[in-house]
This record gives structure tokens, C-alpha cells and sequence, in this order.
């Protein structure tokens, strides 16, 4: 009974894009001065990674979290300790102007995402969490083979056949794509997905990240139907857990149900509230 019951837990979608951007914020601005042609580039956010990640959450229903300011200002996807080793120019900024950074960016967004998490599982849903990125085909002058990268930690197994459920449905849809696993990074590198792992087991979360080469971005973004079939693929992967959902939510509403036949009507408040998921 009890692994039935965790075959059918419910689960709580949320897609983040730490890289959406590469805006600076006026009060750091003399900070950049002359660094345009650097935030332009890979160093300075991903481009193309925030539309997908719309794309993505709008499909799946999910709670969106994105992040437009630059990496170069600080890094969102990096473990507090971490978030400036990246940027030449926070490096070396002073620690007033570091501390600010982290109250007003980094860990307003990395609060947003952990308290989802923390609610979702304290209400006994599975979090299914993805990271949508991108990467340069070109790093140091070694040329990146690979269209699309699914970075997870091997030893969850979860994880593992989400990824490779989500690489055999691309490659159907897209068979000249070279879709790969833990590739260009290794998933259990720091990031934040990993660090949300060091604090729920497999059993609870669940953390992909979504790298796609930055070869096919055009005018910024990928095409829309090259990020249609990332989508079509990743909902095909969750197809089974998504039955599920539909299955938990059919139950939750007769329950609902019932209990609106079987209890007087409630006293109506004079105030009204309204939670949305997507922000």
C-alpha cells in the first residue's frame, strides 16, 4: 500500500532561468563601464533560455522563476559562497557593494525558488524542477558537439530515467539534433539544482537542467518550433506522472465534492484573495 501510495504522489512542477538576461541595475552601472561586448556574450547570460523557459512552464502548468539581471553581476545558479567567482568585475568589487548584490538579487530569487520547494513537499507532492540554459558551441576554442544537454545526478535514479525518457522523445522528434546526457556540464557539478538536492532526498526532488547550444538562437531566442519540440519531448517523458495528476486531481475534487454536499455553506469574508502559480 505504502509504494502505491508514492507511485501516485502528486507533483509540483516549478521551471527557473538563473541566466534569462544580462541587465545591470543603475547602482552598479560605473561598475561596467566598457564591459558591454562581455555581458553581450556567453559570460554574460544565456541567451535564449528565458523564452524556453516560458514555454516550458506554460506547458507544464508549472511555477515560473526567472532571473534577468547578469551572471557577471552575480551568479544565481552558484551555492552561497560562490555567486561572484565568475565575474572579473564583482571579484573584485567592494564587500558593502557584494553584500548589497546578495540582499536585493540573489537571495531573494534563490528564497523564492526554495520556498516553493519547501511548501510543495511539505504538502507531500514530488517536485519535478527544470532549469532552462544555454551554452556556447565554442569554449576555448574547442568546438561543443551537441544540440541539446539534460544534466542530472546519475545516482538518482528518478532523475536519470526522466533525462532518458526526455533524450529518446527529441531525438525522435528531432533526429539530427545530437541530444545528450550530462553534457556540457556533469549534473551533480555545483548549481543550484544541486544544491537543493543536498537538502531533499530522491524521493521528494527532483532537478534537470535544460542546456541548448546557443547555435540555435536566432535573433536571441530559439526558434519557436525548435522549442516546441524541447517542450513536446519533456511532456512526452512526464506523460506517466502526469496521468498520475490527473488522477490524484479527479479524486481530490469528489472528495471536494462531497464534503460541499455534506457541510453547510460557508459565512463569505468581506476580503478576496487570489494565489497564481506563474510569476
Amino acid at each position: 500500500m505504502r509504494n502505491r501510495r508514492r507511485a501516485q504522489q502528486r507533483v509540483a512542477y516549478i521551471v527557473s532561468c538563473e541566466h534569462g538576461g544580462n541587465d545591470i541595475p543603475t547602482p552598479y552601472a560605473p561598475l561596467f563601464r566598457g564591459r558591454a561586448r562581455l555581458l553581450a556574450s556567453h559570460r554574460g547570460y544565456d541567451p535564449g533560455a528565458l523564452l524556453t523557459a516560458r514555454d516550458l512552464a506554460r506547458a507544464l502548468h508549472a511555477t515560473l522563476v526567472v532571473a534577468t539581471v547578469s551572471r557577471l553581476l552575480v551568479e544565481l545558479n552558484r551555492s552561497p559562497g560562490r555567486q561572484f567567482r565568475c565575474s572579473p568585475i564583482m571579484r573584485d568589487a567592494p564587500p558593502d557593494v557584494r553584500d548589497d548584490v546578495c540582499r536585493r538579487h540573489y537571495l531573494p530569487y534563490r528564497d523564492k525558488v526554495e520556498a516553493f520547494v519547501a511548501r510543495a513537499i511539505a504538502s507531500g507532492a514530488r517536485v519535478v524542477h527544470v532549469s532552462s540554459h544555454s551554452f556556447t558551441p565554442l569554449l576555448d576554442g574547442i568546438v561543443r558537439h551537441g544540440d541539446v544537454g539534460l544534466l542530472y545526478d546519475p545516482a538518482r535514479i528518478r532523475e536519470r530515467e526522466l533525462c532518458v525518457r526526455w533524450q529518446r522523445a527529441l531525438a525522435a522528434l528531432r533526429p539530427d539534433w545530437i541530444v545528450r546526457r550530462n553534457y556540457p556540464y556533469l549534473g551533480k557539478s555545483d548549481g543550484f539544482t544541486s544544491y537543493l538536492r543536498k537538502r531533499y532526498d530522491a524521493a521528494s526532488y527532483l532537478g534537470v537542467e535544460l542546456e541548448v547550444n546557443q547555435k540555435h538562437v536566432r535573433g536571441g531566442d530559439v526558434p519557436a518550433g525548435e522549442r516546441a519540440s524541447i517542450v513536446a519531448a519533456l511532456r512526452q517523458a512526464l506523460a506517466p506522472q502526469a496521468r498520475v495528476n490527473r488522477a490524484s486531481g479527479a479524486r481530490r475534487k469528489t472528495r471536494a465534492s462531497a464534503t460541499m454536499r455534506a457541510s453547510p455553506p460557508a459565512r463569505r469574508s468581506g476580503a478576496s484573495y487570489r494565489c497564481e502559480s506563474r510569476d
